[in-house]
């Protein structure tokens, strides 16, 4: 077979082969398929899509491209958990120990920010000390003796992923529910885990605005995990505000302490119980993940797991020189915060990266100070912008204010999760 003919039978919108799909990645990696031409196919999946099968078989042979992981030593069913990406989204950090502290085994492999959405990696490098450069035997020992391990993907993990989501990214093929779903799951079920827990967002401040393609998305990689025999299951979250009340790396580290406490935001605590409870699940554990909260278990066993990966919790988290608040010029309820604005002036404050080169600022961010459904006077704070120097916050306030809408009537929120996802069926949050 040629490039050629590969393209063109995804271009007339015929199915692929396995070995078509494998073929067309082997030879992008070994540079004997060029850019032009994976281009080319990458567009024809855009506009013809892929069947099923096709999402499976492209998922395995972008798996085969590299190395797996292996934890079967270790006891137990493994749980991994993936979100994709958000405004606020600390629930790794909450939900990870929860189900670890109720006995699930939990092997996490987490990625940094990308655009306006946080990453993991970048939150747990604000403790100081941290590392989340594991090598394979230091990960596998951590799970062992402590049932959770947060850590960065090996690059030798998926290569034809990296590859691929590079060409993407500069050819406007991204947005493709296959190569997508195809992408997420390949990462997922290269990292060894017996089961998958997904959080696929959707809102203004998450990759899938509409909800019903977040639900189309979570079905598809619900389909490949258990097609690669991974038990998965999904829930569809609202990503339209900002995810609990701070948003910033160290910000986060420290909400998500206080939520394994107990306290903070309701609507951050509720969906990180929701999605402990699908790991205790799927590994067979019969436990409350909210019982680990009321004992403290979930607290030390976050606690634990950073000093075990070198963090030193106890000399402080990171904190901005410059905590400024910003006013309401106007009194009202709040209906909305618009979650991109937030995570695009938490990007312009240092909290992520406009390049891959650049540097966080581990301190940056901001805290919400008035959430969905609270009420403001003219001049009580919206939030508390946490900076390096007050020329930034001077910079952001602008764009800031204006994802507040307020209005007169008091405001409830709406549901957090929308669906949720398995085998089976979709369920939707209002049966």
């Amino acid at each position: 077979m040629t490039p050629l003919e590969v393209i063109a039978r995804k271009r007339d919108g015929e199915e692929h082969s396995a070995q078509e799909l494998r073929f067309l990645l082997s030879g992008y990696l070994d540079g004997s398929i060029p850019d032009y031409q994976m281009a080319a196919w990458l567009m024809a999946v855009c506009t013809r899509g892929m069947t099923r099968a096709e999402t499976l078989e492209l998922t395995r042979a972008m798996v085969d491209s590299g190395e797996v992981l292996d934890l079967s030593e270790l006891p137990g069913i493994k749980v991994d958990k993936h979100s994709t990406g958000g405004v606020g989204d600390k629930v790794t950090l909450i939900a990870g120990p929860l189900a670890a502290a109720c006995g699930v085994v939990v092997p996490k492999l987490s990625g940094r920010a990308l655009a306006h959405t946080g990453g993991t990696l970048d939150k747990l490098e604000s403790v100081p000390g941290l590392t989340v450069d594991l090598d394979p035997d230091r990960f596998r020992r951590q799970v062992a003796e402590l049932g959770l391990a947060v850590a960065a993907q090996s690059p030798r993990m998926v290569p034809a992923d990296k590859a691929l989501y590079g060409l993407r990214d500069v050819t406007a093929t991204v947005p493709s529910v296959p190569l997508i779903a195809s992408s997420v799951m390949s990462k997922k079920i290269a990292a060894g885990a017996d089961a998958i827990v997904l959080d696929v967002k959707f809102g203004r401040g998450a990759f899938m605005p509409d909800p019903d393609m977040a639900v189309f998305l979570a079905r598809e990689m619900v389909e490949i995990g258990e097609g690669a025999g991974r038990r998965t299951v999904a829930l569809v979250t609202a990503m339209d505000n900002p995810l609990g009340r701070a948003v910033g790396n160290a910000l986060e580290v420290r909400e998500a302490l206080a939520a394994l406490s107990g306290e903070g935001d309701e609507e951050l605590v509720e969906v990180s119980v929701r999605v402990a409870a699908e790991m205790c699940r799927l590994a067979g554990v019969e436990r409350d993940p909210r019982t680990a909260i009321a004992d403290g278990s979930a607290r030390r066993k976050f606690e634990a797991m950073l000093k075990a990966q070198g963090g030193r919790l106890d000399e402080g988290l990171p904190e901005a020189q410059a905590q400024v608040p910003l006013p309401a010029t106007a009194s009202g309820h709040v209906a909305a915060i618009d979650a991109l604005e937030v995570g695009r002036a938490a990007l312009a404050l240092g909290a992520g990266r406009m390049r891959k080169e650049d540097r966080i600022d581990p301190g940056a961010g901001i805290v919400i100070e008035a959430p969905v459904g609270g009420s403001v006077q003219a001049g009580d704070p919206l939030a508390t912008v946490h900076a390096r120097n007050p020329e930034l916050v001077v910079d952001v306030a602008p764009r800031l204010a204006a994802a507040w809408r307020l209005v007169d009537e008091p405001v409830r929120r709406p549901p957090h999760v929308y669906a949720r996802v398995d085998a089976q069926r979709v369920t939707m949050a209002s049966e």
